[in-house]
């Protein structure tokens, strides 16, 4: 079974910066992808960032230029570099991980941007 652990969210300021840390039970060369989407309370789970096996990254327009995406191979381990937050940045943001037959997920990290 795999496991996603996720860390790194909390109370921001408006303007400030947060990475997310997502780490993984295997190797993250095992999954087709990895990513990050995030859910705001009464809307649905939102993509926000992912990254394939080949490095390839995409990352959603309500975020591009401010979110980036990366990965430290070693530790098994996928980030999500978060700037310039703003109040409707704030959800929950969930790690996720594609293998060939499921996606896993992580238990959500709870990111608040105060104005």
């Amino acid at each position: 079974q795999v496991q996603l652990v996720e860390s790194g969210g909390g109370l921001v300021q408006a303007g400030g910066s947060l990475r997310l840390s997502c780490a993984a039970s295997r190797s993250i060369f095992s999954f087709n992808a990895m990513g990050w989407h995030r859910q705001i309370p009464g809307k649905q789970r939102e993509l926000v960032a992912t990254i394939t096996s080949g490095g390839t990254t995409n990352i959603a327009d309500s975020v591009k230029g401010r979110f980036t995406i990366s990965t430290d191979n070693a530790k098994n381990t996928i980030y999500l570099q978060m700037n310039v937050l703003k109040r409707e940045d704030t959800a929950v943001y969930y790690c996720y991980a594609a293998a060939q037959w499921r996606v896993y997920w992580g238990q959500g990290t709870q990111v608040t941007v105060s104005s």
